[in-house]
């Protein structure tokens, strides 16, 4: 199917396409021999996909495109790059490979990239994009990841894994219950590598996965425009202790902090009625951590309550990992109640109400700067109107 693709005749038919109502060509008779309407459709959906996700394969001409659910599964280029700090040594296997957009990351900075991928007609389309991105250094096996390394007489560097869920019932689950199960074979890996590298879904509970798992170093959490999308977690063979927690956001400008893996034990609380200042609401990579006490302390500010995840300062922070309200007034939510012509965005935290419902209620239009922040401050329900001065 590969060569069938690469045509300039079907190249230029997906370029041209790009736009259309897919689901026609995929009913269509295909206009070409040897492709059916539901490949060319797939070509066209998948490349679509990749434009701001992938943008490096979309401007890429003779790009070969899997199935529309691979490339969402894929790692964006932004996770992808991130991950290139995380390495040890000058190669590295990816064991569940996919795609290859994390191989193909990891193979700009390493002498040499093992990629393997179970699946035969994935594998070769990696392996024909990365002949085509130039990227001579990655070596683009169709075997089961664990079998090769089980097999083959050779360390790494780095190995990498991208479990998949088995079980995909409720939030909670475990690394067990995923595949390949790197809870079972963790000792094999440790012997075939200086460090190891578990990519997870943000669903996976740090206290969880750290019960299952050995000689965790790192966890690093990422989001990207308050979206959590991925967890890290770092082995390294020799490491002993408590890892540390890095909470990065990949937005217009990165930022980052480390935060303990237990949470401080004390923290400060405003004692007095807000007038000005300054309101911090979290990003979700911090959220995640549980830090919640570490995340005042870290950056000199005041918790509203124990449970409204709230913080508050006279001074404004554009180092603060989230979004960041400056104070215009604050009054009871019965007030405001009465007031006519609201305009603005709803914010809830630790308030009885949903969201949506009290934008209903209050008829509130939306506005992009102005917001109000339904919350508790003294155990008392309190409203704050507020302009965003800093987004995620």
């Amino acid at each position: 199917m590969i060569n069938s693709l690469l045509s300039k005749e079907v190249q230029a038919y997906i370029n041209s396409n790009l736009n259309a109502e897919v689901s026609k060509i995929a009913l269509s008779k295909s206009p070409f021999d040897g492709l059916s309407a539901a490949e060319l459709a797939n070509q066209i959906v998948a490349k679509k996909k990749s434009e701001k996700k992938l943008p490096t394969w979309f401007n890429q001409e003779n790009i070969v495109y899997p199935s529309t659910l691979s490339v969402e599964q894929t790692s964006s280029e932004d996770t992808a790059t991130y991950k290139q700090q995380l390495v040890k040594g000058s190669s590295l296997i990816d064991i569940t490979a996919g795609f290859g957009v994390d191989s193909f990351y990891f193979a700009q900075v390493l002498n040499e990239v093992y990629s393997c991928e179970i699946n035969t007609e994935l594998s070769a389309i990696s392996a024909h994009n990365a002949k085509v991105l130039g990227a001579a250094n990655i070596r683009c096996l169709a075997v089961n990841g664990l079998d090769y390394l089980q097999s083959v007489d050779k360390s790494f560097g780095t190995i990498y894994i991208d479990p998949a869920r088995r079980n995909t019932s409720g939030k909670v689950f475990k690394l067990a219950d995923c595949t390949p199960n790197v809870v079972e074979h963790l000792d094999l890996l440790l012997k075939k590598a200086e460090r190891i590298i578990i990519k997870t879904s943000p669903l996976l509970d740090l206290q969880a996965g750290l019960t299952e798992l050995k000689h965790v170093s790192e966890i690093h959490i990422v989001s990207v425009k308050n979206e959590c999308k991925e967890l890290l977690w770092v082995i390294d063979k020799e490491f002993t202790g408590q890892p540390k927690i890095v909470c990065t956001t990949l937005n217009t400008e990165i930022k980052q902090i480390e935060l303990p893996l237990y949470d401080d034990h004390r923290t400060s609380y405003i004692t007095i009625e807000l007038k000005g200042g300054f309101l911090y609401e979290p990003d979700v990579a911090l959220m995640k951590s549980g830090a919640f006490n570490a995340i005042a302390n870290q950056f000199e500010l005041k918790k509203l309550g124990k449970q409204s995840h709230l913080y508050f300062s006279e001074e404004f922070d554009k180092s603060f990992i989230g979004r960041v309200f400056k104070i215009e007034t604050n009054l009871a939510p019965n007030e405001l109640k009465k007031k006519k012509s609201l305009q603005g965005n709803v914010i809830v935290r630790n308030f009885p109400e949903r969201a949506e419902n009290l934008v209903k209620k209050l008829k509130v239009k939306p506005n992009q700067e102005t917001f109000y922040v339904f919350t508790q401050v003294q155990q008392q329900y309190v409203v704050f109107k507020t302009n965003i001065v800093q987004y995620y």
